[in-house]
């Protein structure tokens, strides 16, 4: 399928734009009960300044988007550094943070490093602003990465933190602070929210939320069967739910399908999975290719009987009746 036919669909659809690209765009945040009390939960760890925050989910549950969600919530006197590179060494860590937040590094020495972001942290304070680092994919952290990262918790006044640290990951995450060497950070956990997979119904509202958000006037366009039939599948993962059914609104194009039905469904699924068009199409383009032949099989031999009348005599009425069997036996 040709990339264009995924522009094409949205014309189809009466779409203004894709409703379910795979980027974490914060405009089509579905807020499940649990999506919602974990936002808020961010919200309060941040602006109440509970210092260590820890955020978990499987892969593709929207973590991410929440982050952004979260970002765009808070007041103008928060500062964010957003890294999503957890193979970084605290070195390296450090040094992206410091460039994020726009801090002159004042050496290349660690403790050069650190003075600075403290002295950045400590006028901030001064003026009323907070300052918050989110680390995603926090799982791949190294144990002595996370405990170097705890010791920028001692970034404090007698009364509060100076630095909010969001801590998000994988549910490996949870286990890897279980370790007796990252006790201390532990103790140190303010707060702990978690999402999990979205339920049916759920998974109905986020289609038809992102539906709705891209411009469609038919909310029902995927079918009660076709959304149990994604769920089943996607495992109420939204990751995997845009991924289905991105690729059967082209397949519904394709056929020129108003609503998209559980058959599409499954077909979609054959195609993710196999990595190949569904059994359907290729019989379709199959049997295309063999009428063709067929055709040209039939002109062919509708030349050489022509021959064969006037080179042999044969009888009109006996070489149409011919031409009518050989045709019979090509083009059912």
């Amino acid at each position: 399928m040709a990339p264009e036919d995924r522009g094409v669909y949205l014309t189809f659809y009466g779409l203004a734009e894709k409703p379910f690209n795979a980027t974490p765009d914060p405009r089509f945040l579905y807020l499940s009960p649990a999506h919602r009390e974990a936002l808020a939960q961010l919200l309060y760890g941040v602006q109440e300044r509970k210092g260590f925050i820890v955020l978990t989910g499987n892969a593709g549950t929207g973590k991410t988007t929440l982050l952004h969600a979260l970002r765009q919530r808070l007041d103008g006197q928060t500062a964010v550094s957003f890294v999503v590179h957890s193979t970084l060494p605290f070195d390296g860590i450090l040094e992206y943070v410091l460039e994020d937040l726009g801090i002159a590094k004042g050496g290349e020495s660690r403790a050069r490093r650190l003075i600075a972001l403290n002295n950045f942290l400590i006028e901030r304070e001064r003026t009323g602003q907070n300052t918050v680092l989110i680390l995603d994919e926090a799982q791949n952290l190294a144990p002595a990465t996370l405990e170097d990262i705890r010791l920028l918790s001692n970034f404090e006044t007698p009364t509060t933190k100076l630095l909010q640290i969001l801590l998000v990951g994988h549910p490996e995450l949870k286990a890897k602070l279980q370790l007796p060497e990252l006790a201390q950070l532990t103790q140190r956990i303010g707060l702990r929210c978690q999402i999990p997979p979205l339920a049916l119904d759920e998974t109905r509202e986020y289609i038809r939320t992102r539906l709705r958000i891209a411009g469609a006037h038919d909310l029902e366009l995927f079918t009660s069967p076709a959304v149990d039939r994604i769920m089943e599948y996607s495992g109420g993962t939204p990751r995997l739910i845009n991924i289905v059914c991105d690729h059967c609104l082209l397949f519904g194009y394709v056929d020129q399908e108003r609503r998209i039905g559980r058959h599409i469904v499954n077909r979609a699924i054959e195609y993710l999975e196999e990595g190949t068009l569904p059994q359907r199409k290729v019989w379709r383009l199959s049997s295309l290719k063999t009428r063709r032949l067929a055709r040209w099989a039939v002109g062919t031999l509708a030349v050489a009987l022509a021959s064969t009348v006037m080179g042999l005599a044969m009888r009109p009425d006996t070489a149409v009746l011919l031409a009518r069997s050989v045709r019979h036996l090509l083009v059912p």
